[in-house]
């Protein structure tokens, strides 16, 4: 009697248990990202051959949390970072670019931050400007991180005569 109580009761409580997982079956693979682009139309990319190869060019390009945070790739950007995390989210995700893009004045990730961080497109070349002017200073060692880059940066910006006024906090 009691061993029918126990079946009844776990079938009770997998039944909510099946329905979401037959909701989450109806997925097409891993989300967003390039691996959702590149693989999407494919034959069967509902199997796993499929959304492995989906999975592993979104992690090995860094796309998906690039997608996430700039709205990108087939992503959105409606909540899954908050607001006042994003720029951290990104700047942590690209920084190795980043570091590249300040050095050269220029490129897709640091036009990404700016407009994460509220820079206006006519204040990007001032911004650009900035980030390879104070390059040593943004990236003091190899050992500085990308919370440290971006604590400098935003002391950098707000002693800007210009981008002071232009960046929305």
């Amino acid at each position: 009697m009691m061993r029918g109580l126990v079946v009844a009761a776990l079938a009770f409580a997998l039944v909510p248990t099946s329905s979401a997982l037959a909701d989450m079956s109806r997925d097409s693979g891993p989300g967003c990202g390039l691996g959702k682009l590149a693989w999407a139309g494919t034959r069967g990319q509902n199997k796993i051959v499929h959304q492995t190869l989906a999975a592993t060019t979104n992690g090995t390009f860094g796309s998906q949390t690039f997608g996430i945070t700039s709205g990108t790739s087939g992503c959105t950007n409606d909540g899954f970072v908050m607001d006042d995390q994003k720029v951290s989210v990104f700047a942590s995700v690209n920084f190795e670019n980043l570091k590249q893009d300040m050095a050269q004045g220029r490129g897709e990730h640091l036009s990404s931050l700016a407009r994460l961080m509220g820079i206006s497109a006519e204040q990007q070349g001032a911004f650009f400007a900035l980030t390879q002017e104070k390059h040593a200073v943004l990236l003091q060692s190899e050992a500085t991180t990308s919370t440290e880059m971006l604590i400098a940066l935003n002391h950098e910006l707000s002693a800007h005569p210009v981008l002071s006024q232009a960046v929305i906090r």
